[in-house]
């Protein structure tokens, strides 16, 4: 059985002057069997074919289910649209804070998505080679009040009625922490929370309406032994320090591009912290040649090679349209490097 504690498997890939690979992938399984978002995410048998062609075809170390920010949201009865080859989104809509009351009454183990998110995991978790280790994001606290309520009036909600915001993360990240639990039950080794609509926060608000709840759920499935990802999309350099203190195992970070310096990031982190990242999901593995996508994540790997708690990754999860031909040169130059 392959170790799947992250942070203990990233020093122990290090001693041997080699790199966990783990991009944020699984779009591009899509193209690879000629399905469409829309059927993947509702269908979890179409779901599993294209996370398990993305393993046959890429070998990366960790995998995850197509990426999709509006399950808990929807879950929770908030209209959610659903494009045939988009993810999907929930516009928004008028929010009472009344609605909480009956909203906590749901059981959103009973969601249609929710489950189909579940069963894929299901399938992964019995399906795949066992020396790939099984992830499952989870939106987090904040990213999930802003899409019930909408992102422009959480952040100015944050600032004028900052007691309502604070109910609102209550109640999500409760229902947030009982999907990572059924996550978990499926089979899921590592939780990624996604939480880019905190990135617009400045420190104490992120700390306040993201990390501190964050730290709430961590700390309720840290038991099962899953290790726990802290992801956050743009220019997340004033935010590290509160990211580092909600108890998370890793942080996976933007590229460079967006304002990331991912050294600079690793010395601020402790060593029993990981850093993931960064490559450019779309100027580099969308856009890029396959030689630009060597060098750059070549480039990469030299920069970072002085820290032992890091692992290759993608700044974000790469689009359906990502040329495999890139992601291999990704992978390849990944597992082909070496420290020693």
């Amino acid at each position: 059985m392959k170790e799947r504690d992250i942070v203990k498997l990233t020093h122990q890939y290090y001693k041997k002057g080699k790199r966990l690979v783990a991009p944020l992938l699984g779009f591009p399984g899509v193209e690879l069997t000629g399905s469409n978002i829309k059927l993947a995410q509702q269908n979890f048998g179409e779901h599993y074919k294209v996370i398990k062609a993305v393993v046959n075809r890429f070998k990366p170390d960790i995998i995850f289910p197509l990426m999709d920010l509006s399950v808990e949201a929807n879950a929770l009865g908030r209209y959610t649209i659903f494009p045939q080859e988009d993810s999907a989104t929930v516009p928004k809509r008028q929010f009472f804070l009344e609605e909480i009351n009956k909203l906590k009454e749901v059981n959103i183990s009973y969601d249609s998505r929710v489950l189909s998110y579940v069963e894929t995991m299901k399938l992964m978790s019995v399906g795949l080679p066992d020396d790939v280790i099984r992830g499952a994001y989870i939106t987090g606290p904040y990213s999930a009040a802003a899409l019930m309520m909408g992102a422009d009036d959480a952040a100015m909600t944050s600032v004028t009625d900052p007691e309502k915001l604070h109910l609102l993360c209550e109640f999500t990240a409760e229902k947030i922490r009982e999907y990572a639990n059924l996550l978990i039950s499926a089979g899921a080794e590592v939780i990624c929370i996604l939480e880019p609509t905190a990135v617009t926060l400045g420190p104490q608000q992120f700390e306040k309406f993201s990390a501190d709840y964050i730290k709430h759920i961590i700390n309720s499935i840290h038991y099962s032994g899953v290790s726990t990802i802290y992801h956050t999309c743009g220019n997340t350099m004033h935010l590290i320090e509160k990211m580092l203190d909600s108890g998370i195992n890793a942080i996976s970070l933007d590229s460079e591009e967006m304002g990331v310096d991912l050294k600079k990031v690793a010395d601020m982190v402790p060593e029993d912290i990981v850093v993931m990242g960064n490559i450019n999901p779309s100027t580099t593995m969308l856009r890029g040649t396959e030689k630009d996508v060597a060098e750059k994540t070549k480039n990469l790997l030299e920069q970072m090679k002085d820290f032992p708690n890091y692992i290759l990754s993608t700044g974000c999860d790469l689009p359906q349209e990502t040329p495999p031909g890139n992601i291999s040169a990704f992978i390849e130059t990944g597992r082909n490097w070496t420290a020693i």
